[in-house]
Parts: C-alpha cells; sequence; structure tokens
C-alpha cells in the first residue's frame, strides 16, 4: 500500500505540473484563465499530497516492520522525514504562498517561491517511491534468500 499511495502522490504531482499546467497556458486564450485554472488545480493537488504524505507518516509510525525496519534501523529515518517536508512544502504552499500569488503581492517572489516549493515537494515523493522500492526489493530479496 505504500508503494501505491507513493507512485500517486508522484505521478499526480508530476502530471500536473509538467503537464497540464503548461497546457493550460498553451491552450486557453489568455493567461490569466489559465493561471486561475491552474490555482484551482494546485489547491485540488495540495490536498492529494496532504493525503498521500500523511498516510504515508501514519503508516510508517504504524507498521515500522512492514516498510523494512524489522532488524536494522537507519541513523537517519528518510522516509518520514522526506515525506514530512512534502507535506510541509504542500501546506506552506497552499496557506502562504498561494494567496500572496493570488493577491498579485510581489508576484515574482511567490511565484518562484511557489514553484521551488512543488519542485521540493515532487523530489520528496520521487525519493520516497524510489526509497519504498528498493526496501521492497530488499524485503523479497531476503525472503527467497
Amino acid at each position: 500500500m505504500c508503494l501505491w499511495l507513493a507512485a500517486a502522490w508522484w505521478a499526480s504531482l508530476s502530471l500536473l505540473g509538467f503537464v497540464v499546467v503548461p497546457l493550460l497556458f498553451m491552450h486557453l486564450p489568455t493567461p490569466a484563465m489559465a493561471g486561475a485554472m491552474a490555482a484551482h488545480l494546485f489547491s485540488a493537488q495540495t490536498w492529494v499530497s496532504c493525503v498521500c504524505a500523511a498516510v504515508l507518516l501514519l503508516l510508517n509510525l504504524r507498521k515500522r516492520d512492514a516498510l523494512g525496519f524489522a532488524h536494522e534501523r537507519p541513523k537517519i529515518a528518510w522516509l518520514p522525514l522526506l515525506a514530512g517536508i512534502g507535506l510541509l512544502c504542500a501546506v506552506l504552499a497552499e496557506w502562504v504562498v498561494a494567496p500572496r500569488i493570488v493577491a498579485r503581492e510581489d508576484l515574482q517572489l511567490w511565484h518562484r517561491l511557489g514553484s521551488g516549493m512543488y519542485l521540493l515537494q515532487w523530489l520528496c515523493a520521487v525519493a520516497v517511491f524510489q526509497l519504498l522500492v528498493r526496501r521492497q526489493a530488499v524485503a523479497r530479496a531476503r525472503w527467497h534468500a
């Protein structure tokens, strides 16, 4: 289940940020219309990110053995750290950055900050997915050994 959540988180961020929003700006009549639609889509994406990251965090707390922590504990708990950073980026982008972009306050600064947070959130989702894929491969190798 964790792997599916991480894949959904990463895929939804990828599709929206790198496919859908650029298509909006290419095909809608004005940048203002595209920006308004993108704002609604990014807001919906925030909820997807928050749910995926929060559930991954909760599952990590609840089932450490299922995520590969049975015998070896890493010095740094990467999964909760990365999911937590991704969750924090989503929350800050939605409730700190987005209102300033909509209000057109120092638009260039806030848009860059929001884009940076989106990219960091995407990188966290990719890293969580990669981590879970590796852990699943190790668990399978141990099972077959």
